[in-house]
C-alpha cells in the first residue's frame, strides 16, 4: 500500500515538473527546458539520462524489469520524461531525436496500459499523439 502510495505522488509530482518543463518549450526557453528535464531523471529514476537513451528501444521494457527492478510506476515516468524528451526535440528541429523518444515512450506507455489494471484515457490519448508523430516523422523521412 505504501509503495503504490508513493509511486502515485511521484507521477503527481512528475506531472507538475513536466507542466513546467512543457510551458518553457512552448515559450521557446529550450535551454533551461532541457536542463530541466536531465534533473529529472536524477530526481524521479535516481539516474542520468544517458542511461536511458543508451537503451535500445527493442531492449527497452526487458532491460529496464529484468536488470534494474524497475516497476510499472518507474516504468510510466520514463514514458512521460521520454514524451517530454520528444517535445522537446520537436521544438529544437531534430526529427532523429523526435522520432526515438517518440517509439521508447510509447513502448513504455504500450508496456505499462498492458501490464496495469487501471483504464486511463489520458495514457491512451498520449499514446495516439505518439502514434501519429511517429507516422509523420517516418513518412516525412
Amino acid at each position: 500500500m505504501y509503495q503504490k502510495d508513493y509511486i502515485l505522488r511521484m507521477i503527481a509530482m512528475l506531472m507538475k515538473f513536466l507542466g513546467e518543463v512543457l510551458g518553457l518549450i512552448k515559450k521557446g526557453d529550450l535551454k533551461k527546458a532541457s536542463d530541466q528535464l536531465e534533473d529529472g531523471y536524477n530526481i524521479f529514476l535516481r539516474e542520468d539520462s544517458s542511461f536511458f537513451r543508451n537503451i535500445p528501444e527493442e531492449k527497452l521494457t526487458q532491460n529496464l524489469l529484468q536488470k534494474h527492478n524497475y516497476t510499472n510506476g518507474h516504468m510510466e515516468i520514463l514514458a512521460e520524461l521520454f514524451n517530454a524528451e520528444a517535445e522537446l526535440n520537436m521544438a529544437k528541429g531534430d526529427k532523429s531525436a523526435t522520432l526515438e523518444f517518440s517509439r521508447k515512450a510509447l513502448i513504455l506507455f504500450k508496456f505499462v496500459d498492458t501490464e496495469q489494471k487501471t483504464y486511463s484515457a489520458e495514457r491512451l490519448d498520449k499514446m495516439e499523439v505518439l502514434r501519429k508523430r511517429i507516422e509523420e516523422l517516418n513518412f516525412s523521412a
